[in-house]
């Protein structure tokens, strides 16, 4: 039996982690009480971390508090304090109260959106986080002091899972927002790959790396890549297929006047999406994904059009 915190525990991802992890010693945080567990309100952009996790004195925490997709009115600036900030609390309550290891979401997002990206990345290829979209921008800073915390802090072990698009039952992000038009985007000259993982594959990864896994950086994938058109084909919609200049001058006209919350930095999004290399998860962290990223779309889709 393992003594675990989870921040972040009312998500998807975290009740899911939540049903895995049964036989543990296991407390779910968040700003609202999770159901069927044992529950302590936590902020992780206030004093709560130290408090909360000084209070348990778990062996394992398990941080998934994020966001991912901001609500109606937020800003940059509580997005920073809850994805960096809140981090960075986490990651001192765990040093100062003696916590074993530390998980920790990040992202495929981390590593960018640059035409130079390899294809597929690895864990070695460096994290370049565009300071344009501020969730790929804030999961780069986050890796970079989980870095030097494991250089002046070795005794925290570090599990960091750089996650690809996560499918589920019940899940709806910006992402899936985009499979819900009548006819996806396509830039011309772009495959824009997508690469999925499922829920419940992402909560047994999350399971073994709070308990018997293996510490270290590893991407967290589906076997296999989905480009817009596949995504199209399995959705038996149309695609509409512009050059990377005319969407970004549609864009710069159309976020001023509010019809689009996206500018024209938007297109790097689409042109340059990181596709994850999964062999370490495979090999080094011992898990291979039950589905593969058609599979997980297949399932989502089935999901949201019943």
């Amino acid at each position: 039996m393992t003594r675990i915190l989870i921040t972040g525990a009312g998500g998807n991802v975290g009740r899911a982690l939540l049903a895995d992890l049964s036989g543990h010693d296991v407390l779910a945080t968040d700003l609202k009480p999770v159901e069927g567990a044992r529950f302590e309100r936590l902020d992780v952009t206030s004093d709560d971390p130290m408090r909360v996790i000084g209070a348990f004195k778990p062996e394992v925490v398990v941080h998934l508090a994020s966001i991912v997709t901001p609500p109606k009115g937020s800003t940059r600036d509580f997005e920073w304090r809850v994805d960096v900030e809140g981090s960075r609390a986490v990651s001192r309550a765990c040093i100062e109260n003696n916590v074993r290891r530390l998980v920790v979401t990040s992202s495929g997002a981390a590593y960018g959106y640059h035409p130079d990206n390899p294809v597929p990345l690895v864990e070695s290829d460096p994290v370049r986080g565009n300071v344009e979209f501020p969730y790929s921008d804030h999961k780069r800073q986050v890796e970079d002091f989980l870095a030097e915390t494991r250089h002046v802090h070795p005794s925290l072990e570090q599990v960091v899972l750089r996650v690809g698009t996560v499918l589920g039952e019940g899940v709806e992000n910006q992402i899936t927002a985009l499979f819900r038009k009548n006819r996806l985007l396509a830039v011309a000259g772009s495959d824009s790959p997508f690469v999925f993982i499922w829920t419940k594959d992402l909560a047994r990864i999350l399971s073994r790396a709070a308990t018997t896994g293996p510490a270290g950086i590893f991407n967290v994938a589906g076997d296999g890549a989905m480009t817009v058109r596949d995504l199209a084909q399995a959705m038996g919609k149309p695609v509409l297929t512009l050059p990377a200049w005319v969407l970004r001058g549609a864009l710069a006209i159309a976020k001023p006047l509010r019809l689009s919350r996206y500018g024209p930095e938007q297109v790097r999004f689409l042109q340059y999406r990181p596709v994850l290399d999964n062999s370490a998860l495979k090999t080094e962290f011992g898990y291979t994904p039950e589905l593969t990223s058609a599979q997980v779309f297949d399932l989502w889709k089935d999901w949201a059009n019943p």
